[in-house]
């Protein structure tokens, strides 16, 4: 990705299960949108043109809740599995190059790697306590990350990683796949899920061959700034990743979201502190990313018309 080598900022897209709830299906079973990938591809890539129209450059597939052992245990097949994950990237790329050819505005596919917890259905990933050891957790990854790199993204995008061993794990892997990725985890309160530390991960992340970006997605957007602070630690000179939730808040009890969505408020803060791929994660609609490119684009042209002034 040139672009981002260039200090490009470049936006990503939003909450996909969201735009697809949006549209009009039910994603309440354990395969989540994953399952559309199998039902109603067209669906998938619909979405993805939602999020494109808005003004994102990078489409992330529905790939991450697919894996073998998580399509088994719904009922599925490894090789239904397979083929999900193949699919995620050509339904993505359609709509990539049906969006370029439109407008000459050239877009991207990331293939979506989610962590081991995300299969199991039950909010594991949000806490990072499963109990697999480093060599189980990248025996476990290995599969579904060589089918999407055989599938042909642009870069994988391995992302909501809650633990240190994980990261390892998927970093080790990584070394001998040869394929672009950024890495990004689900901080909380300024640390991982276990209560290890941002700027760990990321070191581990930058001594990592073919690393393009360190970062968050799905968190709270006041993340932001201890990310920031622990990639510059750890992992100076590599671009940042941020993509968190819409700044809402789940209420349990009553069983809604409350409050309203903080990103395109805050999305040109984040450039202007150095983050150069930005976008949202749950409940982040292809509104909300029209108003994140707008101001991205603003404060670009800010910032290259103070560079030209002096």
């Amino acid at each position: 990705m040139d672009a981002l080598a260039a200090g490009e900022v470049i936006v990503l897209d939003g909450g996909f299960s969201t735009q697809l709830e949006a549209r009009g299906h039910d994603l309440s079973d354990s395969l989540w949108s994953a399952r559309l990938l199998l039902d109603d591809p067209t669906e998938i890539r619909a979405a993805h043109a939602d999020f494109f129209a808005a003004g994102a450059r990078i489409a992330t597939t529905a790939s991450y809740q697919v894996s073998e052992s998580g399509f088994q245990a719904a009922g599925r097949t490894a090789a239904q599995a397979r083929e999900a994950l193949r699919r995620s990237v050509i339904e993505a790329r359609v709509a990539a190059d049906t969006a370029q050819a439109h407008d000459g505005l050239q877009r991207w596919v990331a293939g979506s790697v989610g962590p081991y917890g995300a299969t199991l259905a039950d909010g594991s990933e949000y806490r990072g306590d499963d109990r697999l050891s480093v060599a189980e957790l990248r025996a476990w990854h290995r599969p579904r990350l060589h089918a999407l790199a055989d599938a042909d993204p642009d870069v994988l995008a391995v992302e909501t990683i809650p633990s240190l061993r994980e990261v390892e794990a998927l970093c080790a892997e990584l070394d001998t796949l040869g394929m672009p990725f950024w890495l990004s985890v689900t901080p909380h309160d300024g640390r991982l899920r276990p209560g290890e530390p941002l700027a760990a991960a990321y070191g581990i992340v930058a001594s990592t061959s073919n690393r393009l970006a360190v970062g968050a997605n799905c968190c709270d957007p006041a993340e932001f700034d201890p990310v920031a602070s622990a990639a510059r630690q750890a992992a100076d000179g590599i671009p940042v990743v941020f993509y968190p939730n819409s700044g809402e808040t789940w209420d349990a009890i009553a069983r809604r979201w409350t409050g309203a969505p903080t990103i395109p408020g805050l999305a040109a803060n984040w450039v202007a502190s150095g983050a150069r791929l930005v976008g949202g994660c749950c409940r982040v609609t292809p509104d909300q990313i029209r108003t994140v490119a707008a101001s991205v684009t603003s404060t670009a042209s800010t910032a290259s018309t103070a560079s030209n002034a002096g």
